[in-house]
């Protein structure tokens, strides 16, 4: 089956693991050896604030391909039953959107672009 038209909800679940994989090993490589501070600064990228900043600045900067805006678009426009404990919910339907996007390419295999995408996010700081 088109990984496209599965479940938007289920490849942000998939996404989020990554997204979160990629932050954390970035805050190891810089030195961050504290787990408080680990924690600390992981926050900034993995809270749903910090995921649809980066997603905007993506869109901004037109980083993202059609078929990519497509699936962020289905993630965001998804009717979810969960409520966001610590933000809005379009903040929280942009988070969704971007761990969708990122668990959309890597069950799609491409872990190339995938890498482009963090890379992009990681570098913004």
């Amino acid at each position: 089956m088109d990984n496209r038209f599965r479940n938007v909800l289920a490849m942000a679940y998939v996404g989020d693991s990554v997204y979160e994989i990629y932050v954390r090993e970035y805050l190891f490589k810089k030195g961050i050896e504290k787990v408080n501070e680990l924690q600390k600064e992981a926050t900034k990228y993995v809270s749903a604030r910090g995921q649809a900043k980066y997603l905007k600045k993506m869109i901004e900067s037109s980083l993202l391909t059609d078929e990519e805006l497509e699936i962020v678009s289905r993630a965001r426009n998804h009717k979810s039953h969960a409520s966001p404990k610590n933000t809005d919910i379009i903040t929280y339907k942009q988070a969704t959107g971007l761990e969708a996007l990122i668990g959309y390419l890597y069950l799609e295999q491409k872990q190339e672009r995938v890498k482009q995408l963090m890379n992009f996010i990681l570098e913004e700081d």
